[in-house]
């Protein structure tokens, strides 16, 4: 399950930001996580009660942020919301079309007392 890896690297990032703001606890920590990040929800809300016992984040309160699968369509040029990766443009229904977003996954902000 790589989701037990990706909490061990948030549990990195709060650490670090705990010495550097000199903050003691995380009561809320904000995951964006895009459409085609490929990230399990249950499991990793599972992996990160337990990664985070005996950090400043152990009880906090994970809140996980869709955003959404973007592409650019060739056919009309135009930066799009996708479902799917192989999906048509919405707008001109073209089949040309670049992923540009959906698979990022990033701490958007914290809760700390």
């Amino acid at each position: 399950m790589h989701e037990m890896s990706l909490c061990e690297g948030i549990r990195a990032i709060v650490e670090d930001q705990a010495r550097q703001a000199r903050f003691d606890r995380v009561t809320v920590l904000r995951l964006e996580i895009g459409r085609f990040a490929g990230v399990e929800k249950p499991a990793l809300s599972f992996a990160f009660d337990v990664v985070m016992r005996g950090s400043p984040a152990e009880g906090a309160r994970l809140e996980m942020i869709d955003l959404p699968g973007r592409a650019l369509c060739y056919d009309c040029g135009v930066e799009v919301e996708i479902e799917n990766r192989l999906d048509p443009c919405p707008r001109c229904a073209g089949g040309r079309l670049m992923p540009v977003g959906g698979d990022e996954m990033r701490i958007r902000d914290m809760e700390v007392v």
